[in-house]
């Protein structure tokens, strides 16, 4: 018997260890580990670790993921010169040909053994992120600043972008916004991903299957017109009446609601609580403020949550990252979930092939001469 469903909604497609959501109970777990227990206790490195092996790191095997992953920081000179010449593009078209391009001066590119595909997995983790911050200096005029051996993933990000050291507020909060992002299950990019290296083609287009998905306005980028939205309005009351506007217009606030959660996003959760904290950090406490009333305002007249990219707004914006970047910056941390699905669909590989339930002329039309249609 067939199962059709319009966006797959509710359609199980495959199975994984990787990612666990009760959308009912507000539950998001990675391995087993729940998400509020890795926010409060995990490094991102350990995160991706847990991601690509399913145990966490012991401190040396930590270690060994950490010194990997600052090796393959360095992005091609091709990739490098690419970078300058786009410097007007969408970052996310930038961000999804300059990954493709890596594969070109991978010696392992063509290597699909296990051994192999994880040391590509731990180059894109790397190289994405120098992509970025690469990117944003050339396209800004900046002078591109070498990254810190010293420094884990999301400190050495924070600081080649904007040139200076984060402190420990700002280091821990863009960690776990990295945590926060790394995988949620079946999403559209990441079974983009899992489609692609079911065809036993390369981790590389694998990736950049998903980036082309993350690209998309029904994916990524609410956190963009969140932000947008929150500037624009500029105070709290200011907020709340455009947010009665546009319901009233029928308008989707953006930020709210989402495809299986049927309660709290438990991400936003932590996004709440660190949008206020770096809020009065950095002096933009008056976003978060915004936030606030937004949220208690959708709740009230619809009864929807906030979600994962609502918080990270005022968040990303508090830590100095420009707003088109925000969508690659979840690529950034998506990598590490995108990566762990390829490696795993790799491991018990079935072509993924689904069937579709015809809805067109039935089979035997007659043909129509040319001169009759």
């Amino acid at each position: 018997m067939s199962i059709t469903a319009a966006g797959l909604e509710g359609v199980v497609a495959g199975e994984s260890e990787i990612c666990y959501i009760d959308g009912h109970q507000g539950i998001l777990s990675y391995r087993g580990y729940n998400i509020n227990v890795l926010a409060q206790n995990a490094t991102f490195e350990e995160v991706v670790y847990l991601l690509w092996t399913g145990r966490l790191p012991k401190q040396v095997e930590l270690d060994q993921l950490k010194a990997e992953l600052v090796s393959h920081r360095a992005i091609p000179a091709r990739v490098a010169e690419f970078l300058k010449g786009v410097s007007s593009a969408p970052p996310m078209d930038v961000l999804r040909t300059a990954v493709s391009m890596l594969s070109l001066d991978d010696p392992l590119a063509r290597d699909n053994s296990a051994a192999a595909n994880a040391v590509k997995a731990s180059k894109l983790m790397a190289r994405t992120a120098t992509i970025v911050t690469t990117y944003h200096r050339l396209r800004t005029g900046q002078t591109l600043i070498e990254g810190d051996p010293s420094l884990g993933l999301a400190a050495n990000f924070l600081y080649t972008l904007t040139g200076k050291h984060p402190d420990e507020l700002m280091e821990r909060a863009f960690d776990v916004a990295l945590t926060l992002h790394a995988d949620h299950e079946l999403n559209a990019s990441t079974f983009a991903a899992r489609v692609t290296a079911a065809t036993l083609s390369d981790i590389y287009s694998a990736v950049t299957s998903a980036i082309g998905a993350l690209k998309g306005p029904l994916h990524g980028g609410a956190n963009e017109d969140v932000i947008r939205m929150l500037l624009e309005v500029g105070d709290p009351e200011r907020a709340v009446e455009r947010v009665l506007d546009m319901l009233a217009r029928k308008v989707k606030i953006p930020g709210f609601g989402h495809r299986v959660y049927r309660t709290d996003d438990p991400r936003a959760t932590h996004l709440r609580m660190m949008s206020e904290e770096l809020g009065r950090r950095t002096g933009h406490q008056a976003l978060f403020l915004m936030s606030e009333r937004v949220e208690q305002t959708v709740r009230k007249e619809k009864q929807l949550n906030p979600n994962v990219d609502f918080y990270s707004a005022s968040t990303y914006y508090s830590l100095g990252i420009p707003i088109d970047l925000f969508t690659p910056v979840f690529a950034v941390s998506r990598m590490s979930g995108w990566t762990a699905h390829v490696l795993e669909q790799y491991r018990n590989n079935r072509l993924i092939r689904p069937r579709a339930e015809y809805l067109g002329n039935p089979d035997g039309m007659p043909w129509i001469p040319m001169d009759a249609r």
